[in-house]
């Protein structure tokens, strides 16, 4: 299966190292600066690109956390490009693996939980050529939940990717009332990319 332009445009897009350092200097009571990092993983290569994403505070780099695998594909009948989310079963395993990319070598699908409610769908704006602007958000019938130490977690989840900034609307949802209690609140985490994964890398 060829993978479109538009496809391999959003992995480069997605791929690299990021943080928001600028808009944690500018607002700190709701801003956290993070470092967050979004490596190629050779799974699903047959229709898709997957990355591994992680992020930590800017002042426990050696602690991240939210390890998770993102798969980008197209579906068979559309043009419409789908993320799909999945939980490494042993998340402490990858830990540090944004930093040290050499620890996804030996991951596998078997490793992986898949999350069926957490899924987003991508539109695209051509801001000129072959430059893009993506959206994605998550379908009306969506629920993200996992089971992490125990517990249930729900998360609201959707972003925004332009070549050289991604921006995160993702948020922790209370089950019982609906309400956010962490993450985007006060609006997206708004990321600038740091450095980059060549294409030919992906």
């Amino acid at each position: 299966m060829s993978l479109s332009p538009q496809l391999t445009a959003l992995a480069e897009y997605l791929a690299g190292e990021f943080d928001n350092r600028a808009q944690a200097i500018a607002d700190p009571v709701w801003y956290v600066h993070l470092r967050m990092w979004q490596r190629p993983v050779a799974l699903f290569s047959e229709d898709s690109f997957t990355l591994f994403a992680e992020q930590a505070n800017i002042l426990k780099l050696d602690q991240p956390y939210r390890q998770r695998i993102m798969r980008l594909h197209q579906k068979p009948d559309a043009d419409a490009i789908q993320v799909q989310y999945y939980m490494p079963k042993n998340p402490d395993a990858l830990k540090c693996a944004g930093q040290n990319p050499a620890l996804l070598n030996t991951l596998t699908p078997d490793q992986l939980n898949l999350l069926p409610g957490c899924i987003l769908c991508v539109t695209q704006e051509e801001i000129s050529p072959n430059c893009y602007k993506f959206i994605a958000t998550a379908p009306p019938e969506a629920r993200c939940c996992f089971t992490y130490n125990g517990n249930t977690i729900q998360v609201s989840l959707g972003f925004e990717a332009t070549k050289d900034e991604f921006y995160s609307y993702d948020k922790g949802i209370d089950p019982e009332t609906g309400k956010a209690t962490w993450g985007a609140i006060m609006g997206p985490y708004r990321y600038t990319k740091r450095s980059a994964v060549m294409s030919y890398e992906l």
